[in-house]
């Protein structure tokens, strides 16, 4: 999430932003305070307010800060691959890896702003839906390719998103199993539910990127 722009004001929005990560994985939403946000950002009310007029305001930022992450992920990566199943493969690994790293804003996209409100609900049916958008993308392709057979690609979409919300939302409650240690039980269990060709071949869990 760290700005590199040399402008000090982006600097201190990214502050800010950071801090807010923090203090709402630990306290959640309603226990925060704008105060609390400050004091860990170590800045003042009138820079909070300078560039979110509301706690409300500034989490939903948030949401957006991580679905922008996890898409720009996708989008940059998933691209060097040929086939539409060896991009459905990646971006699998490509999510996990992500919901791991950012575990902070993870839990306040998927878990936190669940039961907040309408504004809220909107907000994570919206990121949802981008990321079900993308599956489908790439179902599609690999089914042009002949990877997969034919196939409802918005169901299969959804489902493959609610079986990756539902292995995050455990780990961010209980802390296990990790996303990344998930990955080839979920990778086969997915990848099968679509009738991806047994002897394709996909990238190993350890290969770099």
């Amino acid at each position: 999430m760290t700005d590199t722009s040399l402008d000090p004001t982006h600097e201190t929005r990214s502050r800010i932003l950071e801090a807010a990560v923090t203090v709402f994985a630990s306290k959640g939403y309603h226990d925060t305070k704008v105060d609390d946000i400050v004091a860990e950002s170590r800045t003042s009310k009138g820079s909070f307010y300078f560039y979110f007029p509301s706690k409300q305001d500034i989490f939903l930022a948030l949401v957006d800060t991580f679905a922008d992450l996890l898409e720009s992920q996708l989008r940059d990566r998933i691209f060097s691959e040929t086939s539409g199943m060896a991009r459905v493969d990646l971006a699998l690994r490509i999510c996990l890896e992500t919901f791991g790293q950012y575990r902070g804003l993870a839990k306040i996209a998927l878990v936190q702003a669940t039961g907040l409100g309408i504004a809220f609900e909107e907000k994570r049916r919206a990121v949802n839906e981008r990321f079900i958008k993308i599956i489908k993308e790439n179902l599609d392709e690999a089914v042009a390719d002949e990877s997969i057979p034919p196939l409802d690609t918005e169901v299969a979409a959804c489902a493959w998103m609610g079986a990756l919300n539902e292995i995050v939302l455990r780990w961010v409650y209980t802390g296990q199993p990790d996303p990344v240690r998930t990955l080839p039980a979920l990778r086969t269990f997915l990848l099968q539910s679509v009738g991806a060709k047994r002897n394709a071949t996909f990238m190993s869990p350890t290969e770099p990127t």
